[in-house]
């Protein structure tokens, strides 16, 4: 690591916590870059006709903790 990083590092831990969640924001948001508008069309999309389908009855939808459940005895197998 050199002496900047290792200097700018001592001056973040310094930061208030809420400091500290503003700058760590906005550095994953400069590593993500913009933003596709392909990608946020094809989940509004997505998101539109699950919806449908749940209104429509040809599907039903689960409980999110039956969800975490489910989930946790999957990964202890």
């Amino acid at each position: 690591m050199s002496t900047d990083v290792a200097e700018i590092e001592t001056k973040i831990r310094a930061l208030s916590l809420e400091d500290k969640t503003e700058l760590i924001r906005a550095l994953i948001a400069e590593l993500d870059g913009p933003a596709d508008s392909d990608v946020e069309r094809a989940w509004l999309q997505e998101a539109q006709r699950r919806y449908r389908e749940v209104v429509e009855g040809k599907v039903w939808p689960v409980p999110g903790e039956r969800v975490f459940e489910n989930l946790r005895a999957r990964l202890k197998r």
